[in-house]
């Protein structure tokens, strides 16, 4: 009995020993979303669009 409560205190000595490292950890660089050039880009295709439909309806 005295043997195996011994083998179990030194399984949980060397599993407790042995869990970290000594290694620096590995930190990743932060992603860094860039945000759009212009709001007004967005309404540019909007604007022709309707240029040319108005344009459609007077050649008509």
């Amino acid at each position: 009995m005295k043997k195996l409560v011994l083998a179990a205190a030194l399984t949980a000595a060397a599993s407790t020993a042995s869990a970290g490292t000594l290694e620096e950890p590995i930190i990743e660089a932060p992603v860094i979303v860039e945000e759009a050039g212009s709001s007004s880009s967005g309404i540019i295709l909007p604007l022709v669009l309707l240029v040319l439909v108005a344009a459609a309806v007077a050649a008509n």
